[in-house]
């Protein structure tokens, strides 16, 4: 999905390419411990190893953590250096806690091997990971609290020959969006699906998916369960495969995509369109182009009064190519809505 919440910093083992799927109970799997069934000396190891380096990042010594990194991936540490500055400043003053850990058992696969399955603890968490090399890695999953905004710290390990817990791959995100958790969001996805406000369950189901999945690759029951709920209240018409076009007020507009952002503080919905010609003339006028673009919200909450219920805004934007032309964030109080209702076609039907 196309959240543009935190855009969630993610450096990936270059070893590695990573994907997240339940397979099938008969699939050849390597062994895996969770956290409860490692040896306490396991433990103090793995949560050892994950502090230091979390720690390296908190004090923003970029080059003890990269020499806590795997060669392979030291060899370009730019993307995690990058990700370790930005998120120095949302966890330097942090509680650091472990979270959970997984050990992950490769030492029997075979070089080369396509796909290498982990299944762990009961209910099953499914890790896969392909073109895994052989050896012993862990997960790592650590929570920054006490923070204003906490965040939560995934960390791939790889064991070396001399028995070294080293960084294989990064990522981070955060806690709580908008001051509320995932489990606030699923909750609330439910309600709103219960009403049959259909748009606003599907962006506050995908919230919480994003909140709640620390890793891609990982998948557990509950957030089957999450994904199962949420596609059943997909709405029709969203600009997915093909723009969603509005005709308001005889203006015609072409979204090419509505997501959620926290990016100014409060929940927006985030919407990008791509302007005709007379359209991106206007936008060169400011007052037209606010008035533009505040017709587009207008229309939009027309046709789906409930996002006026879920969402403090829209944030909206006008695209020509990669540039923006014009944007305006609003609150809904702010928006005044038209007098008719917008006329939209076959690809803006709604459920």
């Amino acid at each position: 999905m196309q959240q543009r919440l935190p855009d969630a910093p993610r450096v990936l083992l270059s070893l590695l390419t990573l994907v997240g799927a339940m397979l099938p109970q008969d699939a050849l799997a390597a062994s895996c411990k969770t956290q409860s069934q490692l040896t306490a000396p396991e433990r103090d190891a793995l949560s050892s190893a994950a502090r230091i380096m979390v720690a390296e990042v908190q004090s923003g010594d970029s080059q003890a953590l990269r020499a806590n990194t795997i060669a392979a991936v030291a060899a370009d540490f730019t993307g995690i250096a990058g990700s370790a500055d930005s998120l120095k400043p949302f966890v330097q003053q942090a509680a650091i806690t472990v979270d959970s850990l997984y050990a992950l058992d490769a030492t029997a696969e075979s070089v080369g091997a396509a796909r290498t399955d982990f299944y762990c603890g009961s209910p099953v968490v499914v890790m896969n990971f392909t073109d895994l090399p052989p050896g012993m890695y862990a997960l790592a999953i650590l929570h920054a609290t006490g923070v204003p905004q906490p965040q939560q710290i995934a960390l791939i390990l790889s064991e070396t020959a001399d028995h070294r817990w080293m960084l294989g791959g990064f990522f981070s995100k955060p806690m709580m969006e908008a001051n509320h958790d995932g489990l606030w969001y699923w909750v609330s996805a439910r309600n709103y699906a219960q009403k049959n406000m259909n748009w606003d369950a599907w962006f506050y189901y995908r919230m919480a998916a994003n909140i709640l999945d620390p890793v891609e690759f990982l998948s557990s029951p509950n957030l089957e369960k999450l994904q199962h709920e949420r596609d059943r209240v997909h709405p029709v018409g969203l600009p997915d495969s093909e723009p969603l076009t509005i005709d308001a007020h005889g203006s015609v507009f072409r979204l090419t995509s509505i997501d959620t952002t926290t990016a100014l503080g409060a929940l927006d919905l985030e919407v990008h369109y791509t302007p005709d010609n007379e359209e991106a003339i206007e936008l060169h006028d400011p007052p037209t182009a606010r008035k533009q673009v505040t017709e587009l919200m207008a229309a939009l909450l027309t046709m789906h009064p409930e996002l006026n219920d879920a969402f403090h805004g829209f944030w909206v934007h006008a695209d020509q190519g990669s540039a923006s032309l014009f944007s305006l964030e609003l609150s809904m109080n702010q928006i005044v809505q038209g007098t008719q209702s917008p006329v939209t076609n076959s690809n803006s039907i709604t459920q």
